[in-house]
């Protein structure tokens, strides 16, 4: 069953574009622009960033589109569009521009193993999703996107 579950989740990441381009030229491109609304929306609700001149000889660092298609649960949940804005954080340079990193994400170790759980104890699963990625502590540092 584990390994049912991880193979549906392959096929899902296959079927989500790999950049802006390829999601706004989709089938589905209605969606993935109201999901990129609703992420940026989020963001600006959440005072994340403030709009700025890049100011002279400033280092700027590089964003991009994630696009996800998360699989539908029948009965329970449609399938659902998922845009989130990424730095693009290799083109920073340690000490010169950051000097901790923080990263919440989980290891696919982990998930297996909480669904191994799950499935040798008979117990339900259920889901929390995080809407807004950049909301997990303040900066000291000013750092300009583009």
């Amino acid at each position: 069953m584990v390994v049912f579950a991880l193979n549906i989740v392959e096929e899902i990441e296959n079927d989500k574009p790999r950049n802006y381009v390829e999601a706004i030229n989709s089938n589905q491109s209605q969606n993935w622009i109201a999901t990129m609304y609703e992420e940026i929306s989020s963001l600006q609700k959440n005072d994340t960033w403030v709009l700025v001149e890049k100011p002279k000889g400033a280092r700027v660092v590089i964003c991009k589109w994630i696009f996800k298609l998360k699989e539908e649960i029948p009965g329970i949940e449609k399938a659902r569009f998922k845009a989130r804005l990424v730095v693009r954080g290799f083109t920073q340079r340690e000490r010169v521009d950051y000097n901790d990193v923080f990263s919440p994400v989980i290891k696919h170790s982990s998930i297996r193993m909480i669904l191994a759980l799950v499935v040798q104890n008979n117990l339900e699963l259920e889901q929390l999703d995080v809407r807004t990625t950049f909301l997990h502590g303040e900066l000291d540092e000013k750092i300009h996107m583009t």
